[in-house]
């Protein structure tokens, strides 16, 4: 089960506005709860999405607690991190290319509120089905593209002024 989901929680968690710090903490609570509930798993959604519903969840505790906890950070295995999402052999410069353009990825995603990020990570990033997100999300299936519309409308418009340019 780790092998199989690590790489969708770990960047999941980051994407959802767990700080660094915490990743492994978050991380760590995800597949305590993915034990402890994995005999009540239905099968009617799939496993990914399943997980992906625990990562929200744990997620947004994980921000509510480092809100008030700001001061006592302790940092993450880096090495892990980028272990977990290293796509290949990438030359230094692509390498910083990436990291920044992660970062850029995950201050606009911060910029959102939960609710449209949610939908955007899970249909855009994860590539699950408009259908299966809603499911996920508790939402009406049409309720859930007239979310992801705006979400992706309001990222586009972070995109575009974080990079100075005016949209019309």
């Amino acid at each position: 089960m780790y092998e199989s989901c690590a790489k969708l929680v770990w960047r999941n968690l980051r994407r959802l506005g767990v700080p660094e710090p915490a990743l492994e903490d978050a991380a760590q609570d995800v597949f305590l709860v993915v034990h402890r509930r994995l005999p009540e798993f239905e099968g009617r959604s799939s496993l990914r999405t399943w997980v992906f519903g625990i990562v929200l969840r744990v997620a947004a505790r994980h921000r509510r607690k480092s809100r008030g906890a700001a001061g006592r950070e302790v940092l993450a295995p880096r090495e892990l991190m980028e272990a977990l999402s290293a796509p290949g052999h990438e030359s230094p410069f692509e390498q910083a290319v990436q990291h920044q353009a992660t970062e850029l990825l995950h201050q606009i995603l911060d910029e959102l509120d939960d609710e449209r990020r949610a939908l955007l990570i899970m249909v855009e990033l994860e590539q699950t089905s408009v259908a299966e997100a809603a499911e996920a999300l508790d939402l009406n299936l049409n309720t859930a593209y007239s979310r992801l519309r705006a979400a992706r409308r309001a990222f586009e418009a972070l995109v575009a002024q974080r990079l100075g340019k005016e949209k019309s």
